[in-house]
């Protein structure tokens, strides 16, 4: 779900944020004004006074909007449909900076799934960062993480950050280089 952008919002309750790029968790106050410029994936970015930053989605009341429902795989779901709502998962983890997923970024590198006890998949996954050295490393890998365990039947997720071979724009989907005018 995408909204639109600036919509403006106030902070109903204190509230645990990140700011962008830096990582750095802070608190913000009840009553604080923002604009929302991003909402994808289930977290927000919201501007205020000259700084960007990240709300997660289990935090979307403090800003009025609603958390995402939690997942459910259809009757009788084998390794092909967890894998396939895997993917989708990681399709919601977004730069926060830019609306683009990790995924058609070129971030995510490899993605292995251990279905021998089907109660309890084990996933492990490769990304990197579009910059070794952001502060959002640590967030967007535990997004991803946290957005994968999600998936019914995944027990446990191991996300490694890699950085070999170095993240470069061609890695980008044609649908990511659409959508910044790289195409």
């Amino acid at each position: 779900m995408q909204m639109p952008s600036n919509e403006p919002v106030t902070f109903q309750r204190d509230c645990e944020a990140v700011l962008i790029p830096a990582g750095d968790t802070v608190e913000i106050p009840v009553g604080t004004h923002g604009n929302i410029t991003q909402a994808l994936g289930g977290s927000f970015t919201v501007y205020i006074a000259g700084n960007l930053i990240r709300i997660a989605g289990e935090n979307a009341d403090a800003i009025g909007q609603e958390q995402p429902e939690p997942l459910r795989l259809p009757e009788g779901a084998g390794d092909a449909d967890v894998e396939a709502m895997i993917w989708e998962q990681i399709r919601t983890v977004f730069d926060p900076e830019i609306p683009i997923n990790l995924l058609d970024l070129g971030l995510i590198y490899e993605c292995n799934f251990d279905h021998s006890d089907p109660e309890a998949r084990v996933i492990d996954i490769d990304m990197t960062l579009t910059a070794p050295g952001c502060g959002m490393g640590d967030i967007l890998v535990d997004d991803v993480r946290s957005k994968v365990k999600m998936v019914p039947t995944v027990a446990q997720v191991r996300v490694e950050m890699v950085f070999d071979p170095p993240w470069t724009m061609e890695m980008m989907s044609d649908a990511a280089k659409l959508q910044v005018g790289m195409l």
